[in-house]
């Protein structure tokens, strides 16, 4: 029996400004806008996965690392060091040093409205 259900076509996050947002990972991670509608904004990473970034409404509540919900997107980049040194370079908010954790090195930052992000290099891919 064929599966149902393929995998995720996007993951989304309301923004303030959506294509401030939008630029921001095109400007940092190398994400290309690929399609806009009505105030949303589809960002496209190398790989294929992509965020869609939509207009905020409300407060923002608390944002920490273990808030109920979504709490970080992983990014993976073709070299640990040099990804981490560009993203300083370009004054980005970091949460703490790179660490090694069970073989993978990790490093948690924030994009330009706050959302917690890292940068992960695995030792063996997961199974």
């Amino acid at each position: 029996m064929p599966f149902m259900f393929q995998g995720l076509e996007h993951t989304a996050i309301a923004s303030a400004d959506p294509g401030k947002l939008a630029q921001w990972y095109a400007d940092h991670l190398d994400f290309h806008i690929n399609f806009t509608y009505a105030g949303n904004y589809f960002v496209r990473a190398a790989n294929g996965s992509m965020l869609e970034i939509i207009p905020s409404e409300g407060e923002r509540p608390e944002n920490r690392m273990k808030t109920p919900g979504i709490r970080h997107l992983a990014i993976i980049p073709d070299d640990f060091d040099a990804a981490e040194a560009q993203l300083r370079a370009k004054g980005v908010k970091f949460l703490g040093d790179a660490f090694n954790n069970q073989g993978n090195r990790l490093v948690f930052f924030e994009d330009g409205e706050g959302n917690i992000l890292h940068l992960i290099a695995r030792e063996k891919p997961l199974p």
